[in-house]
């Protein structure tokens, strides 16, 4: 159990790295405005937000390395279980406020990663 929950917890911190690739470099680009169904106008007019949401999935990503450096099933699991409720937490809370979609891709994965350290 627990080499799932130190492969699940990384694809969540390689996820939220995508995610701040996209939100603080790619936001106004084709594949940013692709990824978040973005008009051209309204990507550059909210591109300062969107980097400020990036940094912030900058800070999970370090706090899901830095958990998983220190391993799950000891020093570093309460990292882990604080870093992945926040994914969970901030997963739901864009489902119900931006998008249905937002609570597969974060709040999912965010969620068995949990369910995976909490059971080593």
């Amino acid at each position: 159990m627990q080499i799932l929950a130190v492969v699940l917890a990384a694809l969540v911190a390689l996820l939220h790295l995508y995610f701040l690739v996209l939100e603080m470099f790619f936001w106004t680009k084709p594949l940013g405005r692709k990824a978040f169904g973005l008009e051209k106008g309204f990507a550059e007019q909210s591109k300062a937000l969107a980097a400020n949401q990036g940094l912030y999935n900058g800070f999970l990503v370090a706090g899901l390395v830095w958990g998983l450096m220190q391993g799950a099933a000891g020093a570093g699991r309460p990292w882990l279980v604080f870093f992945l409720g926040c994914v969970v937490v901030a997963g739901v809370f864009g489902a119900a406020t931006a998008s249905r979609k937002i609570l597969f891709v974060q709040a999912l994965p965010g969620a068995l990663a949990l369910a995976a350290v909490l059971a080593t």
